[in-house]
């Protein structure tokens, strides 16, 4: 059996074999509390990643996988996760340590959900029709047709710092359950739970060697190397949209196909019947959750003018109260931003919001009383804003949110409306009809109604515009790894039935 990597030692999973860089090298990842190196992980570049594309394509064109049936596919998947399930203890503390998401977080969301979302998109895949008959036709000539779905090939999934063990599922689950080969590249800063994770699945031997690889290391040249590799079939991204358009030229190469999950600038529309505590406390989870370090956090919240002042109030008075400190202190309730680079540029967003005319009405600052050599950040509360200032449109991607007064109904929809963006936006109402209508009229993939945050493995993930394409999870994100056939069957007899070669060939 093939032994799981040491926490200070973390190698890339190639062909079943954990190898370290081609070229020997390595760097230092850090836990972002402390500012103290977590492990030594393989430095891999361009060489890494052909060599990991190959033993993917081997895998694939060997067909034990990929000519499995869907059935026993599943069902290797879901033995898989119970494996999973009971090698997971110290995964919710790696991925604090490695992330900088609190414990309070990773134990009863990041890691539990992550492993029920490996197992729910297995069950899923059993439920996908992979034969589909279509109508019969007689013009120009009787035929039988149907569509024929089948994998879509080697599947390079890349993926960011903030979620790494649930992204790292995301990204292998779907792709696998649906017969492809799959190369994950996670982020140069939390590789740690990601090699955990097909550490844990190659222990079982349910999934033949080659068909998961993982690759690691600190530059660009890995993922644009996977990116317009001409055996890749697809490329699965989650990250910021500005690495995303990088990611679709590349791609635009050698017309792979690509889902991207971007970023985000979700809108939360309170409305003047709202049950004020709730939307309060939703609030401050849509924004502050994992210190804001989330795509579809929702940092513009538009507040009825009836309600604005005293919302606004609450709203302060809890965001001041929330605890931040070392993410694996179970009393910490936000924990570091990732690095010095995310913090600092943090920093600036809230200094051009005051520059823009907005008023810091909590937060803005450092905290007191935490861990050295980690980066943190107060919860921020801002008022005043223009609809037009930077961090009223700009992703900040940290523990930052505007608040903006309303009063007319499609005033607030049409300016929740005008961004690039359009991952996800809420609704807080009493009326739940009212507030399906205003859901219906938000150009956002996902609105929740007196909620935020809330994804399940059944349905849709993605967004609008500027915040991706295509989706991922549910039916709608295992379809995005498939190939559609079609296949004719002429039914006439003999060639004086092919009436449609006479127009080239006469009769």
């Amino acid at each position: 059996m093939v032994m799981a990597p040491e926490r200070d030692r973390v190698l890339q999973y190639v062909g079943g074999k954990w190898v370290g860089a081609a070229d020997g090298s390595t760097y230092l990842v850090h836990n972002p509390s402390t500012g103290e190196p977590l492990a030594e992980v393989a430095a891999g570049d361009a060489a890494d990643a052909a060599i990991a594309v190959g033993a993917a394509r081997d895998a694939f064109d060997e067909g034990s996988w990929r000519n499995m049936s869907q059935e026993k596919r599943s069902l290797a998947m879901i033995a898989v996760a119970e494996h999973l399930a009971e090698v997971c203890d110290d995964w919710a503390f790696l991925e604090s340590a490695n992330g900088g998401a609190t414990i309070r977080k990773t134990a009863v969301v990041d890691v539990p959900m992550a492993i029920e979302h490996f197992r729910s998109l297995a069950e899923q895949a059993m439920k996908i029709s992979w034969y589909e008959p279509l109508p019969w036709v007689d013009i120009p000539a009787v035929s039988w047709n149907f569509v024929q779905r089948e994998p879509i090939g080697i599947c390079a999934g890349i993926i960011p710092w903030n979620y790494p063990l649930m992204m790292a599922v995301w990204k292998i689950a779907p792709a696998i359950a649906m017969g492809n080969s799959v190369v994950l590249k996670p982020s140069p800063f939390t590789p740690l739970t990601a090699a955990r994770l097909v550490a844990a699945i190659d222990e079982t031997g349910l999934i033949p060697k080659g068909v998961i690889n993982l690759v690691t290391g600190p530059g660009p040249g890995l993922g644009e190397a996977l990116v317009t590799d001409t055996r890749v079939d697809k490329v699965a991204f989650t990250g910021s949209t500005a690495t995303g358009r990088k990611v679709l030229a590349g791609a635009a190469e050698t017309i792979k196909k690509v889902t991207l999950e971007l970023g985000g600038k979700s809108a939360s529309i309170v409305c003047p019947d709202a049950d004020l505590e709730l939307a309060v406390d939703g609030v401050l989870f849509g924004t502050f959750f994992h210190q804001g370090q989330m795509c579809e956090a929702g940092t513009r919240v538009y507040v009825h003018a009836e309600i604005y002042e005293h919302f606004v109030e609450m709203l302060v008075a809890k965001a001041r109260g929330l605890k931040v400190g070392n993410a694996t202190d179970p009393e910490s309730q936000l924990g570091p931003i990732i690095n010095e680079t995310q913090h600092r540029n943090i920093k600036e967003a809230v200094r051009r919001a005051v520059a823009d005319g907005g008023r810091v009405l909590c937060g803005g600052g450092e905290p007191s009383d935490v861990p050295e050599g980690g980066h943190y950040l107060e919860p921020t509360v801002i008022a005043n804003l223009p609809d037009d200032a930077s961090a009223a449109c700009d992703e900040i991607f940290g523990p930052v949110v505007s608040v903006f007064a309303w009063k007319e109904l499609g005033d607030v929809i049409s300016r929740a409306n005008r961004s690039i963006y359009g991952l996800a936006g809420g609704v807080w109402s009493k009326d739940t009809r009212g507030a399906i209508e205003i859901a219906r009229q938000l150009r956002t993939g996902t609105v929740w109604i007196n909620d935020w945050h809330l994804i399940n493995a059944l349905a849709p993930f993605g967004g609008y515009r500027q915040s991706g394409l295509g989706r991922e999870l549910g039916s709608y994100g295992l379809l995005e790894y498939t190939e559609v056939k079609h296949i004719h069957v002429d039914q006439n007899t003999g060639r004086q039935d092919r009436f449609a070669y006479d127009i080239l060939l006469g009769s």
